[in-house]
């Protein structure tokens, strides 16, 4: 009897779970759109199963929240931007850099076609908007210093980007996305150009990175490398796939506009990080410009924010 019973229990845990997947929080930096959608093909796909990981998808209530989360452990990991992430870090917030998204910078100094604008210094005594204060207009007066913009007037158009060019109230608007702003001008019917900052002095930098606050990184350390591992895995199968890869993102995210999403993937498809290891001295770099430029006020040493394991 007691046999029988033993086989019976062996046979009910076989059958299920022996335990539940290791669960972790992932905070995207804005609603869910087509920069994330590799995140879309590791859950939808099983690639976080696969690895022994449950995976929550979380949408911030606004773009500061989920850094802010992320240092807190609020949340586990957390979508946020390079340039943040070395701000945060230099005002004293416990995060770390775990993982890379998107691997070059999306903002552009973007303007409309037809306006005489050849080379940045053509926006000498114009009126510039830009998105977020504290961060694009420092950019911009770096920007501008850098390529000869010697006067200009600043105007913040928070994210009333394409109403603000095409009413004519700003001549062009500081860091509004390539592979979105670009293209919903060009589905409005306004031929637009832009200045890639990056290309005009501007150090290069990871637009979208993965964070997580240090002691969540202490705690859930194997999850948390296991998730960077799968996201690069998701990456590259989305750069094998990428038709199947934006079907299964729509799948997922059924509220997307399939047409704009399908243009913007197109741009995107190239600037999905290609690995998950960290350049420290690109970091570096980019870190001292952010001193110089005034974006930070004290010298910060990037390998503080970098775990050792993916360098």
């Amino acid at each position: 009897m007691k046999k029988n019973v033993l086989i019976m229990l062996v046979l009910l845990l076989a059958a299920s779970p022996v335990c539940a997947g290791e669960k972790l929080t992932v905070m995207l930096d804005w609603f869910p759109n087509i920069d994330h959608l590799p995140l879309y093909v590791a859950q939808q796909e099983g690639l976080f199963k696969g690895a022994g990981l449950e995976v929550a998808i979380l949408t911030p209530s606004d773009t500061t929240d989920a850094l802010k989360l992320a240092a807190t452990h609020k949340v586990d990991i957390a979508v946020s931007y390079e340039p943040q992430a070395i701000v945060a870090a230099s005002q004293g917030l416990p995060i770390i850099v775990v993982g890379r998204l998107v691997e070059h910078p999306l903002g552009v100094l973007l303007f409309l076609e037809g306006k005489g604008i050849e080379k940045p210094a053509d926006l000498t005594g114009r009126k510039i908007g830009y998105t977020v204060p504290g961060m694009e207009d420092i950019l911009l007066k770096a920007f501008a210093e850098k390529n000869g913009i010697s006067s200009y007037t600043p105007v913040n158009v928070g994210f009333t980007i394409i109403p603000a060019l095409v009413s004519g109230t700003v001549d062009a608007v500081m860091g509004p996305y390539k592979n979105y702003e670009a293209v919903e001008l060009a589905e409005k019917g306004y031929p637009s150009s832009y200045f890639e900052p990056s290309q005009w002095g501007i150090p290069d930098y990871d637009e979208l990175v993965f964070i997580s606050g240090k002691d969540a990184f202490k705690k859930n350390d194997k999850a948390i490398r296991a998730f960077v591992t799968v996201m690069g895995d998701a990456i590259q199968l989305t750069r094998k796939n990428p038709d199947k890869a934006l079907q299964v993102y729509f799948a997922a995210v059924p509220e997307a506009d399939r047409t704009m999403e399908t243009k913007a993937f197109k741009v995107t498809l190239d600037l999905y990080a290609s690995s998950q290891v960290h350049d420290p001295g690109r970091w570096q770099t980019f870190a001292d410009f952010a001193l110089q430029c005034g974006l930070i006020e004290k010298a910060l040493d990037v390998k503080d924010l970098l775990p050792q394991w993916v360098e």
